[in-house]
């Protein structure tokens, strides 16, 4: 299994959404089997196979979040070194042969990954392309849509 990269935001909202699906879930779930075997023969009971595909959903939900948490590796947003392009950072990137484009990413983990909002996957083109490299550093990338040459000019945090 890959690594899974996730900030410590990410990952108190995953522990929640644990807890929530083991504890609510899991009742709202009993309750609609409970109902549906109310209603008599379960073997045409389309009520009590909808709600027994729910729970196992439900279940499988919780063993895919477990498996993550106990597999995550928590981004140290403190400790991100400024000096080399890495997960947790934020890098300020310039098209080279284009230079009225600029890109601002930071490089999270493919679970947290949301491009639309600036956060790209250490897993993802640019981002495979850009671990590693220093302000001033210029690198190919093949994407989606052709082959961009960026420069590194900035990391933050």
């Amino acid at each position: 299994m890959a690594d899974i990269w996730l900030t410590p935001e990410e990952i108190t909202k995953r522990e929640d959404r644990l807890e929530q699906l083991k504890t609510t879930r899991r009742l709202e779930i009993a309750e609609q089997l409970k109902i549906a075997r109310a209603f008599g023969d379960l073997s045409e009971n389309a009520e009590y196979d909808a709600a027994k595909n729910e729970q196992a959903k439900n279940e499988y939900d919780i063993q895919q979040l477990e498996n993550e948490l106990k597999n995550a590796k928590v981004i140290d947003e403190s400790a991100v070194d400024l000096t080399t392009v890495g997960v947790g950072g934020t890098v300020k990137l310039a098209d080279v042969n284009d230079k009225t484009k600029k890109y601002v990413f930071q490089i999270v983990g493919s679970a947290e990954a949301d491009p639309v909002n600036g956060r790209i996957s250490n897993e993802s083109p640019i981002g495979k392309a850009v671990l590693g490299h220093k302000a001033g550093d210029v690198v190919e990338v093949t994407t989606p849509g052709g082959m961009l040459k960026l420069k590194v000019t900035s990391i933050g945090k």
